[in-house]
């Protein structure tokens, strides 16, 4: 073949071929997505996944499936991370703080910085909550009990060096207060301590109170303004504390995985995020909806590792 006729020949098959590369983009995702959670099932991240399971088979005609890997808080599937294919059908639901609190601890098998996060699509709001019947009706009723005798005030929470440790130690810090963490392992034990009056209270989430409602009551909340189900709760921000936050929850894939493949993932679970059955489950179960793509997650997880870094010190995890 003559150079030229070469050349043209060369041209037009790359014009021809050229069009696939975006129209394969947009066929993402084309085949089952696998949706790995580090706890067990019938937790706050396991109903998350299931709501966007449904979400993701209405959306993109595929099958999702959840499959759990618990252990050692999350820690066991988060060091496992990178070892999973990074073509974008193999994802991870991560939590903050978590993935910044138990590297500090020093007794998982990962860094932070190991964790790729592509997108962070909700939080559970922190919240203090005691039994019904208990003689504390406000937060001031609180507050000013663990004034009058500091360490007295026993406030459950799950897990150590979890969302709700982080929480307790928030709370005395920006209080001035001494209360004394108790950790539970499992909701239900959590719950029938508080209800039983066998601790004061509990440094929960929304979702807590919202499932037991005629049980518990809720003396204040970490959000920006009051939340529809609870309009006689103040927030922590009207309290004058400066306080938003809670237990995030993200999806995040290997660290070899290719850009462009990240921003697939994170479009897919931004169409999902914006789904409206899947906003209304997560609204009337009290978790807050936001969306942190992965094109803005560098600059938020800077500023959650800073925040947490400081009452970590409280803790005794940082320098």
């Amino acid at each position: 073949m003559k150079p030229m006729k070469l050349v043209a020949a060369v041209f037009a098959l790359f014009t021809l071929a050229a069009p696939l590369a975006p129209a394969a983009a947009q066929n993402y995702p084309s085949k089952r997505v696998d949706y790995y959670i580090a706890f067990v099932a019938g937790g706050e991240s396991d109903v998350a996944a299931r709501f966007q399971q449904v979400a993701f088979r209405k959306l993109f005609k595929q099958e999702m499936t959840v499959q759990y890997k618990p252990g050692a808080g999350g820690g066991l599937l988060w060091a496992q991370l990178n070892s999973l294919p990074a073509d974008g059908y193999s994802i991870v639901g991560i939590n903050l703080p978590h993935i910044v609190l138990q590297p500090m601890e020093g007794i998982v098998q990962y860094k932070t910085n190991d964790i790729t996060p592509v997108y962070w699509f909700h939080y559970t709001p922190d919240a203090i909550v005691v039994a019904s019947d208990s003689p504390y009706k406000s937060f001031a009723d609180l507050v000013k009990a663990a004034k009058a005798k500091p360490g007295d005030i026993t406030l459950a929470g799950s897990g150590t060096n979890s969302a709700n440790h982080l929480a307790h130690e928030r709370l005395n810090g920006l209080a001035g207060i001494k209360t004394t963490y108790v950790p539970f392992k499992g909701t239900g034990e959590l719950n029938q301590a508080v209800i039983g009056r066998h601790i004061h209270g509990a440094l929960s989430y929304v979702t807590l109170a919202i499932g037991q409602k005629t049980r518990m009551r809720m003396l204040a909340v970490a959000l920006d303004k009051r939340h529809p189900q609870f309009p006689d709760v103040p927030t922590f921000k009207e309290l004058g504390f400066k306080w938003v936050d809670g237990a995030y929850r993200g999806v995040a894939v290997p660290k070899a995985t290719p850009a462009n493949i990240q921003k697939q993932v994170s479009d897919m679970i931004a169409a999902l995020n914006k789904e409206p059955d899947l906003r209304k489950q997560n609204i009337d179960g009290g978790f807050e909806i936001i969306d942190i793509p992965v094109e803005k997650n560098a600059a938020f997880m800077n500023e959650r590792v800073r925040e947490y870094t400081e009452i970590a010190k409280r803790m005794g995890l940082a320098k």
